[in-house]
């Protein structure tokens, strides 16, 4: 038996964004899929947050403020600030025609429009943070929608450690969602083994990256090959 106290992550802080369709206080099944991966993190010292992404003014388009750029308004600045302040981020949401939700795709389009910014390093922004997903629904295409997420979450910058998404999808069709009486959803072996090995791979390679110091700037730096510093990539003008 490995001993529990070796696991603790007090220095790491977890921000889970719900992309539910539903605005407060409406009751989101994904959030009660949250709450499961939140409680194991929390089990372990981790800071958790979760924001429910539709409770906020997120303007459509590619660009860190969109007040910038013709938006009246625009609350993405400060939830970038609460994004970067997270070491785990986790992109939750359901499932619709077999599909991320139309405000899962603003929020990750909205991570995209910062993913130019650098660090003190000169990597992108996102280095040295890890990434996961969540997903409900009671229709196929977790998976599907968990292969976006994760794509996209590293193509932005986040580190994606095994086995970084869980999901529950009840019968095809209408039915019961997670929350619902007599769904199974809370019971589900498969579910809660996945969500569990998630939360605790997420933790893991967080805290690797964390105490190492991040990801290793060689090789990787934005404004080092911008400046002419190439890395030993071959030139294909001196051949």
């Amino acid at each position: 038996m490995q001993d529990e106290a070796a696991f603790r992550y007090d220095e790491l802080r977890a921000l889970y964004l719900n992309c539910t369709l539903k605005p407060s206080p409406e009751v989101s099944n994904t959030q009660g899929l949250i709450d499961r991966s939140r409680a194991v993190m929390e089990s372990a010292g981790v800071r958790t947050e979760v924001l429910r992404a539709v409770d906020h003014d997120i303007a459509t388009g590619v660009w860190p403020d969109m007040t910038e750029h013709g938006a009246a308004s625009d609350e993405w600045p400060q939830l970038y600030e609460q994004v970067m302040s997270a070491d785990i981020l986790v992109l939750c949401g359901p499932i619709w025609l077999g599909d991320n939700s139309s405000v899962m795709k603003r929020v990750v389009e909205r991570l995209y429009a910062c993913s130019s910014i650098l660090n003190e390093q000169g990597q992108y922004a996102y280095y040295g943070r890890v990434g996961g997903c969540l997903i409900t629904g009671n229709e196929d295409g977790a998976k599907h929608c968990s292969m976006n997420l994760l794509y996209s979450l590293q193509h932005l910058g986040y580190t994606i450690p095994p086995q970084a998404d869980a999901g529950w999808i009840g019968e095809a069709g209408p039915g019961p969602s997670y929350l619902d009486p007599g769904s199974g959803g809370p019971q589900n072996d498969f579910t809660n083994r996945n969500t569990a090995f998630m939360s605790w791979n997420l933790m893991h390679v967080a805290a690797l990256l964390k105490r190492s110091g991040g990801m290793p700037a060689h090789g990787n730096q934005r404004s080092e090959w911008d400046a002419g510093c190439k890395f030993d990539f071959p030139n294909p003008e001196h051949r």
